[in-house]
């Protein structure tokens, strides 16, 4: 509930930035604008984000033929889930990593690397699919789409006050002394879009904890997770994927090996706080090595495989 409301905060916060520019740039006829443009958007976005993304990674559809084990993981945990069976995709990738996409839980779709399947046990690859199929229970895949959309149409929105102001331009409302003027149209101009990105963020943190959590009860195994994410934390130093930064919120772990400035920009929580809450607290405690001792294991089985790899 908490998660749920926080959401619907952000989200309010971002349509309230979408009308604010509008405002600034056209009056009343800039928040229809601006509406419009969000509204586009996430139209688009909710029909066919899921097709673009697919191609994007060269994601190949399977069936039961092709990867039975596969196919029977996702189908069981689905049913646990009490969410239609989704199809499944394989990446031809070699960095571990996992998403889901689809516009709702009819329309849903798990896609895994062929890294994340060769680099983890059965049980491991049981908590991360778990976990993508939380997002689509909880309808994370919606909410996120609607997020990245708005924060779209406020850097459009920006750029386009930012050129009016450039060349003169302004609304009748900030010329007769209501409104910021020029200068303030141009400081909101650069000022907004860093705000979206920072609503579009919290976001996406948050819908992250609801999915581990979501996930581990799905599974029924909290510890499958945790040392899923100590592993695939380590891999993603190792072995970073070719993601493109639009995307990388869709993953279950961050796959862009950023700087540790980017890292304060990231869509994803701290992969420390992630494992420490699945180990969890009192009576949800899940048996199991600490969160050092976790990471600590799933460095070395990278490095090992990495070794592997390398011969």
């Amino acid at each position: 509930m908490g998660n749920w409301f926080k959401t619907t905060l952000l989200l309010g916060v971002m349509t309230a930035i979408i009308v604010f520019i509008g405002r600034l740039l056209g009056g009343q006829q800039g928040m229809i604008l601006a509406f419009v443009i969000a509204m586009g958007m996430n139209f688009f976005s909710y029909w066919y984000s899921d097709k673009i993304v697919l191609r994007m990674y060269r994601a190949k559809e399977v069936g039961q033929a092709e990867m039975p084990e596969l196919y029977q993981m996702v189908r069981e945990l689905a049913q646990r889930a009490e969410i239609p069976m989704p199809r499944v995709y394989t990446i031809p990738e070699e960095s571990p990593n996992a998403f889901a996409t689809g516009r709702n839980p009819d329309h849903a779709v798990v896609a895994v690397t062929e890294g994340l399947l060769k680099l983890m046990s059965r049980e491991e690859v049981m908590g991360v699919i778990a976990h993508e199929l939380a997002h689509v229970k909880n309808r994370d895949i919606l909410i996120g789409s609607i997020a990245a959309t708005m924060a779209g149409a406020v850097m459009i929105l920006a750029s386009m006050a930012r050129w009016t102001a450039f060349f003169g331009g302004g609304t009748r409302e900030s010329e007769e002394g209501g409104g910021l003027g020029t200068v303030g149209v141009l400081v909101m101009s650069i000022l907004a879009p860093i705000a979206a990105m920072l609503v579009q963020m919290a976001i996406s943190r948050s819908r992250e904890y609801q999915a581990d959590a979501t996930g581990a009860r799905v599974s029924g195994h909290p510890a499958w997770l945790a040392d899923a994410l100590g592993k695939l934390g380590a891999y993603s130093k190792r072995l970073p994927l070719q993601a493109n930064p639009s995307t990388a919120h869709m993953f279950i772990v961050n796959p862009l090996s950023g700087s540790s400035l980017m890292n304060l920009f990231s869509t994803h929580p701290p992969l420390e706080e992630r494992i420490a809450r699945l180990r969890g607290s009192g009576g949800d405690r899940v048996p199991g090595p600490e969160t050092g001792a976790t990471e600590a294991n799933g460095i070395k089985q990278a490095e090992s495989a990495w070794r592997n790899l390398s011969r």
